[in-house]
């Protein structure tokens, strides 16, 4: 294990780089059927400068020393929480289909604060967990004050009606509370809690919720309003099969499968170039998530350790989210396939992760060996 980790930061850029190249080529594909013909290729356009951005801030983030991290993590989260309520602001927010998760900026133009908000709180509780839960396995300071902290950006969020980021946040928590040593039987006995409180609320809070979770369990009753991207999405794997019908020859991104260039790209590479790309986009998120626990292996330092396994995280399980509702086989929550869906945030603010871990990996023998706990170093195996 320890002679592989070597090349874990080669196979996480190489993983980042081809997720990012399909992205950008599916994208060629999709946006021209998303746009007036008066701006075609604007998305396209738009993901290329967000990428370059993406990739500078990346190199700057990687540079910073962990240091600085650990030591202005309060005030990043201070300042996520801020934009997260601006987007319940007039005069900043902005609102799309009835969810207000964005905020106007300057020169960016729209933004979505629940990105640099699932930094900065994985941050946090990284710090937390070595700063101020010495005992990890402590009731109060190791998981009732931690969920605390979580709660607010995590609630904020969850107010904007973006489930789907409040699910990948707080599993994200979980993992690295789980690894720093937080018990597991708490950690599983809030999950349950949890998941049978979020089922009760969407049952008697009204709206499409509900809606969307019966279309889940019965596409073929629903396949002409709430399970409509469901359903569209797997036709449109079915009539790519093995070898795809080829890139750009693809029928669902014109009009009958919406958001074929943002939530369900994934479909339409099914659908263009077969099933062999989507398990290579697939592999490729499983290779993030080993390189990113290697990286976690490798680091001295134990902020260094959780910081890498809540980003790694952060990346990995909405992409899963991502598939598994493009295959049907979890409700549409909305979220973007990360690195390859249409989104300046989401590229930008990933990118920026992926440059935090390479810096972690680069910096790890530089940095004098901690004390470590038996529990992490089990539990980071487990992983």
């Amino acid at each position: 294990m320890p002679s592989f980790s070597r090349y874990s930061v080669i196979l996480l850029l190489l993983s980042v780089a081809f997720l990012v190249g399909m992205g950008l080529v599916m994208l060629g594909s999709t946006s021209p059927w998303a746009e007036p013909d008066s701006m075609r290729y604007s998305h396209l356009k738009k993901q290329t400068v967000f990428l370059i951005l993406g990739v500078v801030t990346a190199i700057i983030a990687g540079w910073i020393p962990l240091r600085f991290y650990e030591k202005w993590t309060w005030a990043f989260v201070v300042v996520s929480v801020i934009m997260l309520v601006l987007c319940f602001v007039p005069g900043f927010r902005y609102e799309v289909n009835g969810s207000s998760r964005w905020i106007l900026v300057p020169l960016l133009g729209r933004f979505q604060p629940s990105e640099p908000s699932k930094i900065a709180t994985t941050m946090v509780l990284a710090w937390w967990m070595v700063h101020i839960a010495k005992n990890p396995e402590g009731f109060f300071k190791g998981y009732l004050l931690p969920f605390i902290v979580l709660g607010i950006p995590a609630g904020l969020i969850f107010l904007e009606t973006d489930m789907g980021t409040t699910a990948v946040m707080i599993g994200s928590a979980f993992l690295l509370l789980y690894v720093a040593g937080t018990r597991g039987w708490l950690l599983a006995a809030t999950a349950i809690v949890g998941v049978v409180g979020l089922i009760l609320f969407v049952q008697y809070s009204g709206g499409n919720r509900a809606e969307r979770l019966l279309a889940f369990r019965d596409l073929e009753a629903s396949k002409l309003d709430y399970g409509l991207q469901q359903w569209r999405s797997l036709l449109a794997f079915a009539n790519g099969g093995v070898q795809g019908v080829g890139l750009g020859n693809g029928a669902e991104k014109h009009g009958y499968l919406p958001f074929a260039h943002t939530d369900f790209i994934f479909p339409i590479i099914g659908e263009e170039l077969g099933l062999r790309a989507t398990l290579a986009v697939i592999l490729a998120f499983v290779m993030i998530a080993i390189s990113g626990i290697l990286i976690a292996q490798r680091s001295k330092s134990k902020f260094g350790c959780l910081v890498a396994i809540g980003l790694t995280a952060n990346i990995v399980i909405p992409g899963a989210m991502n598939i598994a509702v493009a295959t049907a086989m979890l409700p549409n929550t909305g979220l973007p396939l990360p690195l390859v869906s249409y989104g300046g945030t989401n590229l930008l603010f990933t990118l920026l992760s992926v440059g935090i871990i390479v810096g972690i990996y680069f910096r790890s023998p530089e940095e004098k060996k901690e004390y470590v706990s038996t529990i992490r170093e089990r539990r980071i195996m487990r992983v």
